[in-house]
């Protein structure tokens, strides 16, 4: 098994015990998101559908390469990686305190 770093960012945090980065070892993402799931119920949840899968509004990151563009939760791990968890973001009021042309 290899240990990478998970970064959580600070929306996701108050499930991770309030920190900003975990140490975590396996050989794959997914892997790695089973362990981060067993250790932190709460954020399990809001990282992986019941089905295991990365929830729609995740996006992951392995080094500065998308997930998806890699192997997905099979994306095999060396060690010393970096992982990013980056939920989407959405919303705010169209035109608001926006000046069109």
């Amino acid at each position: 098994m290899t240990t990478v770093t998970v970064r959580i960012p600070s929306p996701l945090r108050s499930h991770a015990d309030g920190q900003a980065e975990l140490t975590v070892s396996g050989a794959t993402v997914g892997e790695i998101l089973v362990e981060l799931a067993r250790r932190y119920p709460a954020l399990g949840q809001r990282l992986l559908t019941p089905e295991g899968a990365v929830r729609p509004y995740v996006n992951l990151f392995v080094g500065e390469r998308n997930l998806n563009a890699l192997a997905g939760l099979d994306t095999p791990l060396q060690g010393g990686e970096v992982i990013s968890v980056l939920p989407a973001v959405a919303g705010g009021q169209r035109g608001k305190g926006i000046r069109r042309a």
